[in-house]
């Protein structure tokens, strides 16, 4: 399922037409995206926790040469699914 696929999805499910339910998709993903960026958790009971982790930096490998080169560190999203997901997936 791709982004066209949900907001189809949501369309059909709701009464919005596929515009309305492509702007509330929209602001979904933009409220978890502002409230990960701020290093906030995003729990949606049922569903699953987002989560903001920070990667340390480490020591890498280049697999075509195999020099050593560093790995800065950086800032990912962890996402642990909820009993709700996890029930409905079977």
């Amino acid at each position: 399922m791709n982004k066209l696929d949900l907001v189809a999805a949501v369309a059909d499910g709701t009464d919005l037409s596929r515009a309305k339910a492509g702007e509330v998709v929209d602001a979904l993903f933009g409220a978890i995206s502002g409230a990960l960026k701020k290093k906030e958790e995003v729990r949606l009971v049922g569903f699953g926790t987002f989560v903001a982790a920070v990667r340390k930096a480490s020591t890498g490998r280049n697999p075509r040469t195999g020099e050593e080169m560093a790995i800065p560190e950086s800032t990912t999203v962890r996402f642990k699914a909820g009993k709700g997901l996890k029930d409905a997936v079977g």
